[in-house]
């Protein structure tokens, strides 16, 4: 008996058990498709993180900058939480992304 790793959820399970106890997938199958399939749908999520965070700060920038003149009040912090939560979240999720695409499936 050994541990392998659960093809959807990542948690470690018998070799010999015909389901995960953490999520309930049957692991009798093409373990290999199980597999692709999750790490597809893991790339899936990224790339949509990445998009959100990629939309708040050009959301950022466009409250800051609307109208050509310089913001004042509260649109200057908006605009800058926007901009800042927007870029630091961008960069995150793009490191994640390479980190992921160097794992093996």
């Amino acid at each position: 008996m050994a541990l392998i790793q659960c093809p959807v959820c990542g948690k470690r399970i018998s070799s010999k058990a015909k389901q995960c106890a953490h999520c309930s997938t049957g692991v009798d199958g093409d373990m290999h498709s199980r597999m692709r399939i999750a790490h597809i749908q893991k790339t899936q999520r990224l790339m949509n993180q990445s998009f959100v965070a990629m939309t708040l700060f050009i959301a950022g920038v466009v409250i800051w900058f609307w109208g050509g003149e310089a913001a004042e009040g509260i649109r200057v912090q908006a605009g800058a939480v926007c901009f800042s939560l927007g870029f630091i979240g961008y960069l995150i999720t793009r490191v994640q992304i390479v980190l992921h695409k160097r794992k093996s499936i």
